[in-house]
């Protein structure tokens, strides 16, 4: 059976996509793979122009040849297509060289922008509140009646609630918050923004979505991958600061907001801030008890030997950087009065995995035999978000035979096996709303700064302490991870690696 097609939906208006490091790996990797797509599928016509800004010698062949190899995936499915949109984009691409700290590449920009215009930072967040100033010091974020101006952020947005709450006042000083995207790619995903969708438009899950029917929730976000090559970045960041304000706490957000009044931008956004306002601050004593960090230490993935991540290239070796983060979270709210929410993110783990799990509470009694009623596993709504994008409900059902037993099953579906989804990185529903200003999927800027309240507690804490847990790598973290669980009479959903 033939897989339905991405429904058709109007293309977004012309504009100049100005992205500020496009010559970097995000540009490469994703940014400019989204854009073909979008090209591909009609969610960008012939008005989409690219402007690379970037300090590396060159002109537009320059870029243009740079990108070559990323733009198309030859040989895949549907390669003829996306190497016939590419072909069409390539020539609407174009390179400005220049220092992006100095007056004259805004001049220079100015000089090319006549119409709707939105900037992507794809550059190290320390350059975020500068190139934001240069662009409102040349006039270059005035917007008119028919024209637009917005900026779209990567995170991490500050390093922590004080450098969140410095940024956020240094942009909004030059933009008003209606011209900011601030990106968490995450949202991007399909299933993400398919957890509204499942509680909101079936009765039967909004109805037991709440401290009375369920006993806890995980977010789990596990990589196979190490440091690698990113030792400078990340030694100075740690798991905590790179995914668990931004990434986990979207997933956390989603799951446990109330139903807003509409599903305009606001409405959401609106829901999600009072979540993540609602996430307790822990007392120093309580965030050390709620908290679990460990770094990972020489093992195995695959066939891949992993060396200890203090011999890693630009890892300081006595750092006490974290590489794996496990934290026991309350929100204080109605709905969730009671519930643990348990995030986890790690580095050089056993398997890829970035899930939620609904863990519900068992029956209040059972009629079985007390030997079997015992074993009886509680019902779980599992979220696959990556790699396996899909759903899974754990249930039970009798067991054939005379007696009365249970066996579980589980009702699985995956977008694979319905939908024509895995040639898209995520990035093209992002840009695709950015340019027609709807920012639904982009985090305010009360809810950063709620998320970065809420985990200053741990950063403080372990700011005091000594080296993280050891972990190997290959594994899935360290023993105290279990340990916060077990203490409530929980333990983790198993991380697996994604069905074949």
């Amino acid at each position: 059976m033939s897989k339905p097609p991405v429904p058709p939906v109007p293309p977004a208006p012309p504009a100049m996509l100005v992205i500020f490091g496009a010559m970097g790996d995000l540009t490469r990797r994703l940014l400019v793979p989204a854009l073909v797509n979008m090209t591909r599928l009609g969610l960008a016509g012939d008005g989409l122009e690219v402007l690379g800004v970037g300090i590396d010698h060159g002109d537009d062949a320059t870029l243009r040849e740079a990108l070559d190899s990323f733009a198309p995936e030859p040989g895949g499915e549907g390669a003829a297509e996306k190497d016939a949109a590419w072909t069409r984009l390539r020539d609407r691409v174009a390179y400005l060289e220049g220092d992006f700290t100095q007056d004259a590449v805004y001049e220079a920009l100015k000089a090319r922008l006549t119409g709707n215009a939105a900037f992507y930072l794809a550059v190290p967040p320390r350059f975020f509140g500068d190139i934001v100033d240069k662009l409102g010091e040349h006039g270059l974020t005035t917007e008119t009646p028919t024209a637009f101006r917005r900026i779209a952020i990567e995170k991490p947005f500050g390093h922590d609630l004080a450098s969140a709450r410095a940024l956020n006042a240094r942009i909004l000083a030059q933009v008003g918050e209606a011209q900011i995207y601030r990106l968490d790619h995450f949202l991007g995903k399909e299933t993400v923004q398919n957890i509204m969708t499942a509680r909101f438009a079936n009765m039967m899950i909004e109805r037991v979505w709440n401290a009375d029917c369920i006993a806890n929730v995980q977010i789990t976000a596990a990589e196979t991958v190490d440091v690698g090559t990113r030792g400078k970045f990340y030694d100075s960041t740690g798991a905590l600061r790179d995914m668990v304000p931004n990434h986990l706490f979207q997933l956390l957000a989603m799951v446990a907001m109330e139903p807003p009044a509409s599903f305009d931008a606001e409405a959401i956004r609106n829901e999600k801030g009072k979540v993540l306002k609602a996430v307790r601050a822990w007392s120093p004593a309580k965030a050390k008890r709620n908290g679990v960090r460990g770094v990972y230490t020489a093992g195995q993935i695959g066939d891949r030997d992993i060396p200890d991540y203090t011999a890693s290239p630009d890892i300081a070796p006595d750092s006490r950087t974290e590489t794996y983060v496990a934290l026991k979270l309350m929100v204080d709210t109605w709905r969730w009065a009671g519930v643990p929410f348990y995030l986890r993110t790690g580095k050089a783990m056993k398997c890829r995995d970035t899930e939620v799990v609904i863990t519900f509470k068992p029956v209040p009694f059972a009629s079985f035999h007390p030997s079997n009623a015992e074993r009886l596993p509680p019902n779980r709504l599992v979220i696959q978000v990556q790699p396996d994008e899909g759903l899974s409900l754990d249930l039970l059902i009798k067991q054939p035979g005379l007696g009365v037993d249970t066996v579980p099953i589980a009702l699985d579906f995956r977008y694979a096996d319905r939908f024509d989804i895995g040639h898209l990185t995520g990035y093209e529903s992002l840009l695709y709303d950015m340019f027609m200003g709807d920012q639904t999927l982009f985090q305010r800027a009360d809810a950063i700064e709620a998320g970065w309240a809420a985990v200053q507690p741990f950063l403080d804490i372990w700011a005091a302490e000594g080296a993280p847990d050891p972990y190997p790598a290959g594994s899935v973290g360290p023993d105290a991870a279990d340990a916060l669980l077990e203490r409530d009479g929980h333990v983790w959903h198993m991380i697996e690696a994604a069905k074949p």
